[in-house]
């Protein structure tokens, strides 16, 4: 779904519509000029095919004329027809014969031929026609037959009739014509010729004018009666309209366009008939609607053409802007690594290599910040660190004065065995603050050595730590704090051997090391005022490292300085939490994540 808000919609919408507007502007003259071009064709076209109809129709009528002449010529003809032998002799059924053997020939002469039938002045009617053949009767006087006996010679065209004007076995559309048979020798008339032709011959003549399937071609007389036509009547537009300027001159040519149609006439040299062309302007159309068809074809692929056009060219715009965006979310989300790399117009391409360059320095930014950050907390962990030892020593070495004193030389040498394996371990700080679990409850039970020489055996130490967690790294002396704490301030003022437990159990994700005992626990107040104390780790932060105590004591100064390592080393959401009530016990719990590969 394209958003025409954006660059890429609002570049194709404009090089699409602009596309459109210019082809429809195109589309338009084009479409005009081939409409005058085509009209003028078509007039053209018109009025060469009603000339070519009414010279082929010549040409037929010539053709038909010649036949009768043909007839007329023939003296054997006229002689047979001039013979008065009795008809019931032999002479007069071989003069018959004769007589129809002539008109047989002159008949297959001709496909076109339906009937030759002679009339003579005796009311003998000779035949040959499609139906019967050969045949002699006598003649019962119609019409047709009356036009014949009035005219002089001339050809008469009798036109077009749903039938045979002679044979009764000849029931379809035929064209007559005659004319009167002289004798030649003596110029007196002998009888008639009346042929008969397929005026299907005909009909197909005067089709070569129609210029599409609802033209109508049809033949008037002189006085204005049809002749023939191609089509029947269907419509008035099918008619020849009112106002016709009435039959032309043979080789007359008239083109007239009319509201519904266009007319097209000429005059036939051979009679004095008009050949008239109606043509409907809905056929006059088909090549306009061809062209229209045509048109409309093109500009549908022009416009999914210029739609391919018009998406390539606004995504070839927008696709840079797109990459950039997509970019800038990342720097957004913390990605400062990524570049954008993109071949395009030179304003682009200059805008790109800026933003390349910003992220670079922001990402060269960040690292020294990170680094400078990384070096402040090791500083800070050292700086804690050296809180532990003094305070330890102190101690340690007060117990060694007394025990001096009292000449106990075997207790002595364990005491200072576990004190240098205590300072030899604490002052290993390669691997910057952290060490596995497995060493530190090792440096835990040198020093629970030392405290339990101390106090003479009334601090009894349970190590409840599974082995799979031993291999996990973990702050440097992180557990003696607590110890230190849990014995001074809980066992130690106990009138009875107190209980130190060091236990571990996985929770939420997390591993939970749990330092307990038994000893005299400690207020609510002092518990909320340690509680909180830890929560606030900004603020014991800026004390730690001002050197300032404030209230608290030893107990607070040690857990805050475990809390604090464990929060700068793995997050704020690890540290230590403590539960205790007085004369039941304290426990400190301390919680550190479990890496995806141990979980």
């Amino acid at each position: 779904m394209i958003n025409f808000r954006s660059i890429h919609g609002r570049l194709f919408l404009i090089f699409l519509f602009s596309m459109l507007g210019l082809l429809l502007i195109v589309s338009f003259v084009y479409y005009q000029r081939a409409t005058e071009q085509i009209r003028d064709k078509m007039s053209v076209v018109a009025e060469k095919n009603i000339s070519q109809t009414v010279g082929l129709f010549d040409l037929m009528l010539k053709g038909y004329d010649s036949v009768t002449k043909s007839l007329n010529s023939n003296n054997e003809l006229m002689r047979l027809l001039r013979d008065r032998s009795s008809e019931q002799s032999v002479e007069g059924v071989n003069l018959e014969r004769r007589i129809t053997d002539i008109l047989g020939a002159i008949f297959y002469s001709r496909n076109d031929i339906v009937g030759i039938h002679i009339v003579t002045n005796r009311g003998k009617v000779y035949s040959f026609d499609r139906s019967v053949g050969a045949t002699v009767r006598d003649h019962s006087e119609q019409e047709w037959y009356t036009r014949l006996q009035r005219s002089t010679g001339e050809m008469i065209w009798l036109g077009v009739y749903p039938h045979s004007l002679m044979s009764g076995g000849i029931d379809k559309p035929v064209f007559a014509f005659g004319r009167q048979l002289f004798e030649l020798s003596a110029l007196k008339s002998v009888g008639i010729v009346l042929i008969e032709t397929d005026a299907d011959a005909i009909a197909s003549a005067l089709r070569n004018a129609s210029l599409g399937p609802g033209s109508n071609v049809v033949i008037q007389a002189a006085d204005g009666v049809e002749i023939i036509r191609t089509n029947p009547v269907q419509s008035d537009m099918d008619r020849i309209p009112l106002g016709w300027p009435g039959p032309l001159k043979p080789g007359e040519v008239l083109l007239t366009e009319q509201k519904e149609a266009m007319i097209t006439a000429a005059g036939i040299d051979m009679a004095d008939w008009t050949v008239i062309g109606i043509t409907p302007k809905r056929d006059l159309q088909l090549e306009l609607r061809e062209t229209r068809r045509f048109l409309l074809s093109v500009v549908i692929v022009l416009v999914f053409a210029a739609t391919l056009l018009a998406t390539f060219v606004s995504r070839s715009f927008s696709s840079p802007f797109k990459r950039l965006i997509q970019q800038m979310k990342q720097v957004e989300l913390g990605n400062f690594k990524g570049q954008v790399r993109v071949q395009s117009y030179q304003e682009l391409n200059v805008l790109v290599s800026s933003f390349n360059r910003m992220v670079n320095q922001m990402d060269e930014l960040i690292e020294r910040i990170k680094l400078a950050s990384i070096s402040e907390k090791n500083a800070q962990l050292q700086a804690l660190q050296s809180q532990v030892n003094p305070h330890f020593l102190f101690n340690t070495l007060d117990m060694i004065y007394w025990m001096l004193d009292e000449r106990e030389n075997d207790r002595l040498g364990k005491v200072i065995l576990a004190l240098s394996q205590i300072f030899r371990y604490g002052s290993e700080w390669e691997e910057a603050s952290r060490a596995p679990l497995r060493r530190e409850l090792e440096q835990l039970r040198h020093y629970l050595t030392i405290i339990q020489t101390r106090l003479g055996g009334r601090v009894h130490t349970e190590f409840a730590i599974e082995d799979r967690w031993l291999e996990l790294e973990v702050p440097k002396m992180f557990l003696q704090p607590i110890v230190e704490n849990a014995v001074k301030y809980g066992l130690e003022p106990l009138d009875r051997p107190g209980l130190l437990r060091i236990s571990s159990q996985e929770r939420d994700g997390n591993l939970e090391i749990i330092v307990e005992d038994n000893g005299v626990g400690m207020e609510e107040t002092a518990l909320e005022h340690i509680s909180r104390t830890l929560e606030e780790s900004g603020s014991s932060r800026r004390e730690l490292e001002s050197g300032e105590h404030g209230g608290t004591g030893r107990r607070g100064i040690g857990l805050q300085n475990v809390h604090l390592r464990i929060r700068l080393m793995f997050g704020e959401n690890y540290g230590i939490g403590i539960a205790s009530r007085l004369n039941e016990g304290t426990k400190v719990i301390v919680t550190i994540p479990i890496p995806p590969e141990r979980g």
